[in-house]
């Protein structure tokens, strides 16, 4: 939360629109790439910033994708900002990277905020990049803080000859991207679970205090998740309204199962954040019963010694005449009288099995 507002301190006193770059700088030199593609056509290639001013919008029957790498670049954004006529507003946006998911219309155009996210099995911490997306008629901008190989099964996808994705709209590759990277969640979440399978595991044979800042890492980790995820639920859910009209009926078909994946996302990541309290519960009952066994241990150890202490607490008491005490045996008569004692209460408490450790 400081770095976000120290990050979020540069815009202090700035109008609204005002361009500059809020959040971390995930990648050295941003990238730019570009799919135009038909029917049977697909062409692939690189931009610079210094060729991005000639580059021609798509034209009618022709799609158009550009994805950018390096969203902290701000004359980059403002010179696609200039050539595709978005916003000022979505350029700044696109150059916050902490925001939350959400959808915008801008007249002809969408505007969609999600995030893509990985997991740090050793750290076992969650982080986040944001990806914004913008839908117009014929053309999808694509926007990353850096490359994580997130829409790389969509450009396998445009790369096979007769692809069906190629004779789709600009709208059904909005709804691809936005599918592999609720796809991508599964796997973060599938991880998260190994991970608490195997804390369960370590829990149950030997509860330590390491296994319990483990436990509550990971707990951490799904909160943040769930708080970054949640809003994603109402943006598809605002896609599936369509009252932009941007996604033609056959469209809005395949954005319900994104919805659907989202949800059941939602649901598992419940799941999860209900074994990890469960783990807390074994944790605090294991402790409890830990100290329950040795407070148990100690009792049976200071029963077994009272008596002794009582015998010699009366032999020792200044009287003249107390029996065994002029007696030469007298000694080993009371260590046998004690040793009695202390072996029939030993028998009483195996009986009833206070000396196990169940």
């Amino acid at each position: 939360m400081k770095k976000s507002n120290r990050h979020r301190s540069k815009k202090i006193g700035m109008a609204p629109g005002s361009l500059v770059h809020v959040g971390e700088v995930k990648t050295a030199q941003p990238a730019v790439s570009i799919f135009r593609f038909a029917k049977d056509q697909l062409s692939e290639h690189t931009l610079s910033t210094e060729t991005l001013a000639s580059l021609a919008l798509p034209d009618a029957g022709e799609k158009l994708w550009l994805n950018v790498h390096g969203a902290h670049d701000v004359a980059l954004i403002r010179q696609i900002g200039q050539l595709f006529h978005l916003h000022p507003l979505v350029m700044e946006d696109i150059l916050n990277t902490d925001q939350r998911a959400k959808v915008d219309q801008y007249g002809d155009y969408l505007y969609i905020v999600t995030r893509c996210f990985h997991y740090d099995a050793k750290k076992m911490e969650i982080g986040s990049e944001q990806i914004s997306l913008v839908l117009g008629k014929h053309y999808v901008l694509s926007f990353q803080e850096r490359a994580t190989g997130s829409f790389d099964p969509v450009r396998e996808r445009l790369r096979t000859e007769h692809a069906a994705i190629r004779e789709q709209g600009a709208d059904y590759l909005a709804y691809a991207l936005l599918d592999v990277v609720v796809d991508r969640y599964f796997g973060i979440l599938e991880q998260m679970n190994d991970a608490a399978e195997n804390l369960e595991d370590l829990l149950l044979r030997k509860p330590n205090a390491a296994l319990l800042t483990q436990i509550h890492l990971l707990k951490r980790a799904s909160m943040e998740l769930r708080r970054a995820v949640w809003p994603l639920r109402e943006v598809i859910n605002s896609l599936l309204r369509n009252e932009s009209a941007m996604f033609s009926p056959s469209t809005v078909l395949y954005l319900r199962d994104v919805y659907d994946h989202t949800v059941h996302f939602i649901e598992s990541l419940e799941a999860l954040r209900d074994l990890l309290g469960g783990m807390m519960d074994i944790y605090l009952s294991s402790v409890s019963n830990r100290v329950n066994m040795e407070v148990r241990a100690l009792t049976v150890v200071t029963m077994l010694f009272m008596p002794a202490t009582l015998i010699s607490g009366i032999f020792g008491m200044n009287f003249e005449h107390i029996p065994w005490l002029a007696d030469l045996d007298g000694f080993w008569f009371a260590l046998a009288l004690m040793a009695s004692i202390a072996s029939l209460m030993g028998l009483i408490f195996w009986r009833r099995q206070w000396l196990s450790r169940g």
